[in-house]
C-alpha cells in the first residue's frame, strides 16, 4: 500500500515538473483553426427578354363591316393568340386609298413597326415608296403585284368562293338572272364576277348576270341602292365584291335571295342568306409573322392562297339548298384542293363571243391576273376597259 503511494505521488510529481518545463519554454497548445468557406459564385444574370415583335395593320374599311376588314382583323387576332408576348400588333381602321394611306403607313413605321399589312390594292404604290425610304421594314401589301426587296404581296383566291357561290346561285333562281354588286372594277373582282357566273352556268347554262358597279369597297347606302336596282331588273339572286352586309340585307327586305361575302353574314339576312364565301386570313398571317420573328422573311415574292391551303371555304350553306347541290360544292372543294379540278378550264368564250380559253386549256395565274373582260353571260362591259 505505501509502495503503490509512493508511486502515485512520484507520477504527479513528474507530471508538474513536465508542465512546468513547457510553460517555462513558452510553448502555448493553441486549437485548430476552424476553416472558412470560400464565397458562393455569383449567379449569372437572366439573358434579357427579347423585345416583341412590332406588327401594324391598315385596313380600308372599319373592323365591324361583317365583311372584308373584319376578316383581316381575324387574321390579326390569331396572330396574338398564336405568338402571345412575342408580338404587339395594332391597326388603323378607314384608311382611305388616297395620300391618307401613305401618312398613315409612314407614321406606322415611324412608331417602330418592324412588320406592316396594307389589305387593300389602292395602297400598293404609297407602299412600294415608303418601302424604298424604310429599308429596315417589312412591307405585306394585299392584293397587289408590285413587290421590292422588303415588300411582298399576298392574296387569296376569292374566285374558288365565288364560282362555289355560284354554282347555288344557278340551282336556286327561278328567274334565271342573277344580280352583282361590284366594288372596284380591277382584275381582282372582274374575275370573281366572271367566276361566279361560270359556276351559275355549271348547272345552268342559261344563266344571265346583270352587274351594278358602286365604285368603292365600301358604301351601305351605295350598295343598298344597287341591290335594289339589280332586284327591280329582275335578278332574284345576288351576290357582291363589296365589303358590308347592305345587299345581304337589302335581299332579306325584297324577299331575295342572297350571299355572304369575306366572312359568314348569316345573321345580317338569315332567310335571305344562301351561303357565305369566306376567307381565312389566319394562316398566312400567322406564316408571315413567325417568318418575321424566325429571320426567315424574304422580300420580292408574291402568294396566292385558295381553298388548297385553307384560305377560302364556302360556308352556313343553306338548309333549302338541295343535297345534290351540296354534293356539287364538295367535289367542287375536293377537286380544289388535290389539284383535280380547274375552274378556268376551256372552252370560255367572253360575252363578245371571242374564245378567252381554249378547249383543255387552263388558264395559269399571269392570265387570271390581268383579266378586264366579262365571260359570256354577263351583260354589258367592264367600265374604263
Amino acid at each position: 500500500m505505501i509502495d503503490l503511494l509512493k508511486r502515485n505521488l512520484t507520477l504527479a510529481a513528474l507530471s508538474a515538473v513536465a508542465a512546468a518545463t513547457l510553460i517555462g519554454c513558452g510553448k502555448k497548445v493553441e486549437p485548430a483553426p476552424v476553416p472558412v468557406p470560400a464565397p458562393a459564385a455569383a449567379a449569372p444574370a437572366p439573358a434579357p427578354k427579347p423585345e416583341p415583335l412590332k406588327v401594324a395593320f391598315a385596313y380600308v374599311g372599319p373592323v365591324g363591316d361583317g365583311g372584308w376588314t373584319f376578316a383581316h382583323d381575324n387574321g390579326r387576332k390569331e396572330v396574338e393568340k398564336t405568338y402571345g408576348d412575342k408580338v404587339v400588333t395594332s391597326f388603323v381602321e378607314k384608311v382611305p386609298e388616297s395620300a391618307d394611306a401613305e401618312r398613315v403607313i409612314r407614321d406606322m413605321a415611324g412608331q417602330g413597326n418592324k412588320l406592316i399589312f396594307g389589305t387593300t390594292f389602292g395602297y400598293m404604290e404609297p407602299m412600294l415608296k415608303i418601302a424604298a425610304d424604310t429599308k429596315g421594314v417589312k412591307f405585306e401589301h394585299a392584293t397587289g403585284y408590285k413587290t421590292a426587296d422588303n415588300m411582298r404581296t399576298y392574296d387569296s383566291r376569292t374566285y374558288e368562293g365565288a364560282y362555289m357561290a355560284g354554282v347555288i346561285a344557278g340551282k336556286m333562281s327561278k328567274t334565271g338572272t342573277l344580280g352583282v354588286v361590284g366594288s372596284v372594277p380591277i382584275p381582282e373582282v372582274v374575275r370573281n364576277i366572271n367566276s361566279f357566273t361560270l359556276g351559275a352556268q355549271s348547272v345552268n347554262p342559261k344563266i344571265k348576270t346583270k352587274v351594278v358597279w358602286v365604285n368603292e369597297w365600301f358604301n351601305p347606302p351605295k350598295e343598298t341602292e344597287a341591290a335594289t336596282a339589280l332586284i327591280n331588273g329582275g335578278a332574284d339572286v345576288l351576290f357582291q365584291n363589296t365589303d358590308s352586309s347592305a345587299v345581304l340585307q337589302t335581299a332579306e327586305k325584297m324577299g331575295k335571295r342572297a350571299f355572304g361575302w369575306d366572312s359568314d353574314m348569316t345573321a345580317y339576312g338569315p332567310k335571305a342568306h344562301l351561303a357565305s364565301a369566306i376567307i381565312n386570313w389566319g394562316p398566312y398571317y400567322v406564316k408571315a409573322v413567325g417568318e418575321a420573328l424566325e429571320g426567315k422573311w424574304t422580300g420580292g415574292t408574291s402568294a396566292w392562297w385558295g381553298v388548297k391551303e385553307g384560305a377560302i371555304d364556302i360556308v352556313s350553306i343553306a338548309a333549302d339548298v338541295p343535297d345534290d347541290t351540296k354534293k356539287k360544292i364538295e367535289e367542287v372543294k375536293a377537286g380544289l384542293k388535290d389539284g383535280s379540278f380547274s375552274i378556268w378550264k376551256g372552252p370560255i368564250m367572253d360575252n363578245a363571243g371571242k374564245v378567252l380559253i381554249a378547249k383543255d386549256t387552263v388558264a395559269d395565274d399571269k392570265f387570271l391576273g390581268g383579266l378586264k373582260t366579262y365571260v359570256k353571260g354577263v351583260e354589258g362591259k367592264v367600265p374604263g376597259n
